[in-house]
Formats: C-alpha cells, sequence, structure tokens
C-alpha cells in the first residue's frame, strides 16, 4: 500500500508537467513542436494565425510546423487523470469517515447521537436516555450543556472534580478544591463569562484589524497606481530617448550623405579636369603627327629650290612639355571631412566607455566645475584652460579629482589659451600626417583640425608635411615620435588601408604582428624559451564562441572580450551552451602543431584559463573546468592559484600577472602556462595525450571581471 501512495504521490507531482502553458490545463491530445515545447492541438493551433511562433520560447517558424500527437505525453496524461479521480476519491471517503468519527455518541445505548451532556454526571445522553434528567426532580440540580466530545478535558486532574470557575489571575480554568488550595485568593469568574470578556476583546482586535487591512488594502491600491505610473513614465522616457538618438542618426545620415555627395563632386571635378586635357592632349598629337607627315614629305623632296620654298611655308616649331596633371581627391574639404568623421569615432568611443553618469560632464564641462572640500582645503575641479589633456590625464582628472594640476601652455606662442567644446581630449586624426595639429591662426577660441595631405603628389614631396603660417610656430616642440615615425614621411608610405589599422589601441605605431614560421623554424624545446619573440612565432587569432557562453557572460570587442555580471545576456538555448557554470569557449580547436595566445586579465581573481575537448559537459555541475576529465586549467580563486584537472588540485605558487600567455603542443602534448611581463616565465605545464581537439577554455565568476584575447605584437 505504502508503494502504491509514494508512486500515487510521484505521478502528482509532475501536474506542472502535464498542464498545457496556454489553457492551463492538463493536455487534451498533446502535440509536440520542432523546439520541444508541447501544447494541446487546439489551443496551439488558435494562437497560429498570421505567423507560426511557440507561444513559450518565441521561437518563430517560417511554416506551419506539421504537428503529430505525442502518443507517449498522452497515455501519461490519461494514468495521470486516472489515478488523480481515484484519489479524489478516496480523500472524499476519509473525510465522511472523519466526519463520522467526530459525531459524539450517547454514553448508555452507544449507538445514538447524544443530544446534550449532564456536567454533573460527566456523561453524554440522546434523547431517550436523556428524559430522567428532563422529568426526574431529582436531576434539576445537574447543569446540562451542548454535547461535548473529552470530558475529561474539563475534569481537574489534581481533585478530579468538574472544572467549573476560571481563574483570571493565572488565566486557568480550576476546580472548587484548587479554589480552597493553590489558587486561594485569587480573583475567578465563570467560564461564560471569561468566554464573554474574551469575545468582546476579540470584536475590538477585530475592527481593529479590518481598520488595519484597509489602510494595507489603499496603500496597495495606491503602488498598483504609482506601478502604472511608473510604466507611463517609462514609456514616455523610451519614446523620448528614442526619438533623441533617432534624430542623431538622421544628422549622421545626412552628414555622411553630405561627405559621400563632396566626394562624388571632387570625382566629377577630378574627371572633369583630366577629360579636358586629355582632349588637348590629343589634339596635340594629332597637330604634331601632320608636322611629322609634313616634315617627312619634305625631306623627301628632290628638288633644292622646291625644298627651301617649302620648308619656309612650315608653321613654327612648337615648344610645349607635356606634363600629368597633380589631380587627386585631396582636397581640403575631403579630407577634413574624412578626418572629422574619424576623429568623431574616436571620441565617441571615449566617451562611451565611461559610466554614463560620468559622460554628461564631460560633453559639459560647466556641469563638473565647482570646488570639491577636502579634508584640508577646497580645491577645484576644473579650470578655463584645460587644452592640452591627454588620455591618461583625462583619467586621472575623473579618478583624482583633489589634485591640483597646471595650466598647460597655449599650443600657439602669444596667444591666450581657448576653452575646448568638450573637456575631454581632442583625440588625434587617424588619417592626419605626423604634422597635423591644431589651427589657430583663424579663432583662437575655436580649435580646428588641420590634417595634412594624405596622398601627396610626388612632383610635390612635402605636401603631406610642414604647414604654413603661424602653425611652424606651434610646432617647433614637437611630442616624441616612436623610431618608426623618424625614417621618413608616414604620410606618404601610408596606403588608405594601413592608415584605417592605427584606429587599433592594441598595436603600437610603426609594428606589425610577426609572421608565422616555417616548420623547419621551430626549436627543438620551445617550452624552456623565456623571450617572448621565441613564442611569438605560434602566435594564433583567436576569437570567443557565443553559442558556448554562460548567459551571464557579454561578448565584446569582436568576441575577443569575455565579461561577466550578474545580469543574464539574451543569448538563444543551444545544447552547446555552458548552462550552470559561467564559462565560453574559443571559436577554433586544436589537434596538431603548435599555438600560442595571450589573455589579459582584468583582475587575478575568481578566473580560470585552461583548454577542454568540445566533447566536455556543459549542464551539470562537473561541467566547470578541471573538475572533469575533458579539460585542465589554472584557476585564481581568492589569492590562490591552482592547477585543475579531473577534481585534482596542485596548488601552485601565485605570480599575480596582468597577462598570460599559453603555448599548446599538440605533437608533444604539453600546454605551458606562462606569466607575461618583459619576457615569459612559464609557471606550470599540464602534460596529456590528445584524444580530439581541445578547445581554449575560460571561467570568470566574480561580477564585473573580464578577459580579453590579446593582439599578439613583437
Amino acid at each position: 500500500m505504502a508503494e502504491v501512495d509514494e508512486s500515487q504521490f510521484s505521478l502528482m507531482s509532475l501536474e506542472d508537467e502535464l498542464t498545457c502553458s496556454i489553457c492551463l490545463s492538463t493536455f487534451d491530445c498533446p502535440v509536440t513542436i520542432p523546439c520541444g515545447h508541447n501544447f494541446c492541438q487546439d489551443c496551439l493551433l488558435a494562437t497560429w494565425k498570421d505567423s507560426y511562433s511557440c507561444p513559450q520560447c518565441r521561437t518563430h517558424f517560417a511554416t506551419q510546423p506539421e504537428l503529430k500527437k505525442n502518443t507517449v505525453l498522452s497515455t501519461v496524461v490519461e494514468t495521470f487523470n486516472l489515478r488523480s479521480t481515484k484519489s479524489e476519491a478516496s480523500l472524499t471517503a476519509e473525510e465522511s469517515k472523519a466526519e463520522k468519527e467526530d459525531v459524539i455518541r450517547c454514553d448508555t445505548c452507544m449507538e445514538a447521537e447524544a443530544s446534550q451532556t449532564c456536567l454533573t454526571c460527566m456523561a453524554s445522553f440522546c434523547e431517550e436516555h436523556l428524559r430522567p434528567h428532563r422529568e426526574n426532580p431529582n436531576f434539576r440540580i445537574h447543569q446540562l450543556s451542548e454535547p461535548v466530545g473529552d470530558l475529561s478535558e474539563r475534569i481537574c486532574s489534581d481533585h478530579h472534580k468538574l472544572m467549573e470557575l476560571f481563574c483570571t489571575q493565572h488565566g486557568r480554568p480550576i476546580c472548587s478544591f484548587c479554589l480552597q488550595q493553590v489558587h486561594k485568593g485569587c480573583s475567578f469568574m465563570a467560564p461564560e463569562e471569561q468566554r464573554n470578556l474574551k469575545e468582546s476583546d476579540l470584536r475590538g482586535k477585530l475592527s481593529l484589524l479590518d481598520g488595519k487591512i484597509a489602510k494595507n488594502e489603499t496603500v496597495v491600491s495606491q503602488m498598483r497606481d504609482m506601478q502604472n505610473q511608473l510604466k507611463d513614465s517609462a514609456t514616455n522616457r523610451k519614446k523620448a530617448l528614442a526619438a533623441e538618438y533617432q534624430q542623431m542618426r538622421d544628422m549622421l545620415a545626412r552628414d555622411e550623405r553630405d561627405a559621400l555627395n563632396a566626394v562624388d563632386r571632387e570625382l566629377e571635378g577630378g574627371q572633369t579636369k583630366l577629360n579636358v586635357l586629355k582632349k588637348k592632349f590629343t589634339e596635340n598629337i594629332g597637330s604634331m603627327s601632320k608636322a611629322k607627315e609634313d616634315i617627312h614629305s619634305l625631306l623627301s623632296q628632290s628638288q633644292t629650290l622646291a625644298f627651301l620654298q617649302a620648308s619656309f611655308d612650315l608653321p613654327s616649331a612648337a615648344n610645349f612639355d607635356p606634363y600629368t596633371p597633380r589631380i587627386s581627391l585631396d582636397s581640403k574639404k575631403v579630407t577634413a571631412t574624412q578626418g572629422f568623421a574619424a576623429a568623431l569615432k574616436e571620441h565617441l568611443t571615449e566617451i562611451l566607455k565611461q559610466p554614463v553618469e560620468a559622460r554628461l560632464p564631460i560633453l559639459k564641462p560647466e556641469l563638473n566645475t565647482g570646488i570639491v572640500a577636502s579634508d584640508e582645503k577646497a580645491v577645484p575641479v576644473s579650470g578655463p584652460a584645460n587644452t592640452g589633456n591627454t588620455g591618461s590625464q583625462l583619467k586621472s582628472e575623473l579618478s583624482e579629482p583633489q589634485k591640483q594640476k597646471k595650466t598647460p601652455r597655449s599650443h600657439s606662442p602669444g596667444r591666450p589659451p581657448f576653452q575646448p567644446y568638450f573637456q575631454a581630449v581632442p583625440v588625434r586624426n587617424p588619417y592626419m600626417g605626423p604634422h597635423g595639429g591644431w589651427n589657430l591662426s583663424q579663432h583662437p577660441q575655436e580649435p580646428q583640425w588641420l590634417p595634412g595631405n594624405l596622398f601627396p603628389s610626388p612632383h610635390n614631396p612635402g605636401s603631406g608635411s610642414q604647414p604654413k603660417g603661424p602653425k611652424k610656430r606651434a610646432q617647433k616642440k614637437k611630442a616624441p615620435q616612436p623610431k618608426e615615425d623618424n625614417t621618413g614621411n608616414m604620410s606618404q608610405a601610408r596606403s588608405m588601408e594601413n592608415l584605417l589599422e592605427f584606429g587599433g589601441k592594441d598595436e603600437p605605431r610603426g609594428r606589425t604582428p610577426e609572421a608565422e614560421p616555417e616548420t623547419s623554424d621551430i626549436p627543438p624545446n620551445i617550452t624552456s624559451a623565456e623571450k617572448r619573440t621565441e613564442l611569438l612565432k605560434y602566435g594564433t587569432v583567436l576569437t570567443l564562441d557565443p553559442k558556448t557562453a554562460h548567459k551571464r557572460i557579454a561578448l565584446s570587442e569582436g568576441f575577443t572580450k569575455a565579461s561577466v555580471s550578474d545580469e543574464h545576456t539574451n543569448y538563444p538555448d543551444c545544447p552547446e551552451r555552458f548552462a550552470v557554470c559561467s564559462q565560453v569557449l574559443a571559436s577554433k580547436g586544436f589537434s596538431r602543431g603548435r599555438h600560442y595566445w595571450e589573455v589579459r586579465l582584468s583582475s587575478s581573481n575568481f578566473i580560470g584559463i585552461g583548454l577542454a575537448y568540445s566533447s566536455i559537459d556543459r549542464k551539470g555541475p562537473t561541467s566547470r573546468l578541471g573538475r572533469n576529465a575533458q579539460s585542465w586549467c589554472v584557476e585564481w580563486f581568492n589569492v590562490k592559484l591552482s592547477a585543475w584537472y579531473n577534481s585534482s588540485e596542485t596548488v601552485l605558487v601565485n605570480p599575480n600577472p596582468k597577462r598570460i600567455g599559453v603555448l599548446l603542443d599538440c605533437e608533444e602534448g604539453t600546454a605551458t602556462f606562462y606569466n607575461v611581463a618583459d619576457r615569459a616565465y612559464p609557471f606550470h605545464s599540464f602534460v596529456f595525450p590528445f584524444a580530439e581537439a581541445v578547445y581554449p577554455a575560460f571561467w570568470i565568476f566574480s561580477s564585473g571581471s573580464s578577459i580579453s584575447l590579446c593582439k599578439l605584437q613583437a
């Protein structure tokens, strides 16, 4: 019987799983759609009118999926309905039995239902056996009451007498002997009188509770109204924000069209000039060809007099020097437009990196101007002459607002410093030549970009170098340039594609990533190398696979950065995604050769870097890196650094690195981890045979922490 009850209980616990999420009733002809969810056939067809999507996970289907009855689920639902009906019947029978048991029987005949209880005889009687109490005068003094089930509760345990009194001082019923002995001198009253007092007190409490309930209901109603107001306010705010951003998009679209039209007009003008010159030089070629034919004809003249006469009739020699015109798309408007677009992009990038609360003071410096009270003295936050701030200076101003800053020099000697439009640093135009800068010759209060010529003409090599006029005086003291820029004019040697590459911040000027070496250049024991250049020969480009990222992990910067937060990202559900541990795999695995990559850590705390097979568990508690036989990792947990494999831990010395290098040697079956600083210092190695392709893997737990895949450079 216990086994049956237990099986019924286990089946009844599945009621939520056997309920249709549309009609909220047990399934009626259940069908399964491609995403795996089950619904009643009629309920699902009622929701499919214009489009076909899952009512539960919102997966959209291009065409109506073919619906087939889920026979297994139908059998389970039928069994559930049958057993639930039986359980309800058994509950009804038990309730009726319990009601029968609660009926008080006559203590004389033990069959009929008791009509009243005699508190003097301490027995219950039906109407037939109650007649002596009603008709015999000897029973008139007996106290009758409504039927009482357990009379022993009214008997004093000490004196075996009826407890017909209530001690108000001790709050308990007592008998007459108790009043004479233990409760002598206590105030007492009849239980009915005490009941009346208690009922009066409880009714007063009921009225008080009614008032408090009414007040709470009023507050709840006010909160509902506030929720509706918040929703309306949020809707209005969203509409206003959407309108503002749409206006910005419209402005940028108009400016983009104007910039593209300027390039088209420049192209059209250049083409027109070239066509005119081509026509002129073509005519010159024709006239010179005719003159050439006349000379040949004259030279073939045999008569001297005729030759001399004809030679005087020839036209004078055409003294002209053909030249290739210097026409390009590098007009002032085009280059200024291109430079402005790049500068605006970088400026917006710097602003959007800041928290939302810090962006408005950057755009409007007057909101950030004032006096900050410190422990010792008041310090001005910003002044009128912050014109020479670099990116690092701006960050120091935001992080250390209490430090005094010196007023920087003006860009032009003899001119007063100007107040920039933004408190942010004027970023360097990536399209600008090495001598580009601010032009203060027109208005000292309004900085303007003066980019150099992107494509200097071969006939004018200096067209992209020093600007003329007052600009030379402002350029006498230039910022130090990298050594690679001193070998020649960078603006002549860079193509448009090369210039665009200078937008990346991780690549220093004049350096290019190391080229992949040939197999013959591989040293025999690379794991013992400490020079980073030796490891960079095996550098590989990695990206993170969004299909494997846990929903707490957000990917950015072209899937090369992973950060973790408490808010879940709206990733679609897929079998490759980690569901328990906040982990992510790289999109590329390796099964042969040597490969090297580097990872930048935001902090050495609650972060793991390792390797994993694609067969690693994604859903269970053992899916964490190093806690199974399909993954290896080094893990920073608080201040402890450990190496993990198959739930076995090896504690390591923690070098507190900021950048980690990983060399994977598939041929030797080793993975070595390096602390990358001025050199690469190995601190742990795994040795294991490869059963399948191994993927770089990362575990990030602490909220706000992140890892970034580095661009490898020498």
